[in-house]
């Protein structure tokens, strides 16, 4: 357990998707020619446009977009983000949307959009195969629950707090649209786009380092194997692991299971946004 409470859950700014058509997938930032599922996790905001992808029959994707909804509409009390991946998605949304105006003037909440298969977005056509992302036109984050199995079998933690890190994770994305950071990265490259991974992390940390504050806070305590779930999450998710023996770090987008774990322990330790300031520091 994460959660506590039973309080209602604010599902506004929740919807389903899907079934936006095949074709052009939007992909992440300096991704290049890496198109492997695990080379998209955590993709920031997709706004190349490369390869393609599959679509799925347009009765199945109505099914599956009407099921995703009923899950939402689900989703009326705190306690059931316990036990089902899509009340825990809006369940971190509220939790985030109620830490960060407490930490960042002028924070706006960004949409999120729970979809199976392909979905249209501000940025282009997308695809579960890309993972969780954040699309900077329409400030929505977007997931497929079926991910969480997929983090899994790559050798990260598909416990609570690891799934409620991707989703801070993506809120970062958010966050730094709102600085200018994000569009700051954008313009260098793969090393803006390892910046701009970094960051997020960081920023998923703080977000972590925060949630469970005070009497009224959604997360109970945090025990020191929840954070370690997390670690293990990041760790299996830097470009140095997924990519094996012959990875070319000239070639990373994301940053290594290093300085992933470093940022996200960095926002964690100090609880303090301006110490993820990873455009300030050639110590990455």
């Amino acid at each position: 357990m994460t959660f506590q409470g039973s309080g209602p859950l604010d599902t506004s700014g929740v919807s389903a998707g899907g079934g936006g058509g095949g074709g052009r997938i939007a992909m992440g930032g300096g991704l290049g020619l890496v198109v492997t599922v695990v080379a998209l996790l955590f993709g920031v905001n997709p706004g190349d446009l490369m390869g393609g992808s599959g679509s799925m029959g347009s009765q199945q994707s109505a099914t599956d977009q009407s099921e995703l909804q009923q899950r939402i509409e689900s989703c009326t009390s705190i306690d059931q983000a316990n036990s089902d991946d899509v009340c825990r998605l809006i369940a971190t949304k509220n939790s985030l949307n109620d830490v960060w105006p407490t930490l960042m003037n002028g924070y706006t909440d960004p949409d999120m959009k729970i979809f199976s298969g392909d979905i249209s977005t501000g940025c282009g056509a997308a695809s579960s195969a890309m993972g969780p992302f954040y699309c900077p036109s329409d400030e929505t984050a977007y997931f497929d629950p079926s991910f969480f199995q997929e983090l899994k079998r790559m050798g990260g933690s598909d416990g609570p707090l690891a799934q409620e890190y991707v989703v801070a994770h993506e809120f970062g994305h958010h966050i730094e649209n709102l600085t200018g950071v994000l569009a700051k990265g954008q313009r260098m490259g793969n090393d803006g786009s390892v910046r701009i991974e970094l960051q997020a992390d960081c920023l998923a940390g703080v977000w972590a380092q925060h949630a469970d504050d005070g009497p009224d806070a959604m997360l109970a305590p945090l025990t020191d194997d929840q954070i370690a779930s997390v670690i293990q999450t990041a760790k299996a998710i830097g470009d140095d692991t997924i990519q094996g023996s012959g990875s070319n770090p000239e070639g990373w987008t994301h940053g290594s299971a290093r300085q992933r774990q470093r940022w996200f322990t960095t926002g964690y330790q100090s609880g303090d946004p301006s110490r993820c300031d990873t455009f300030a520091t050639d110590d990455l």
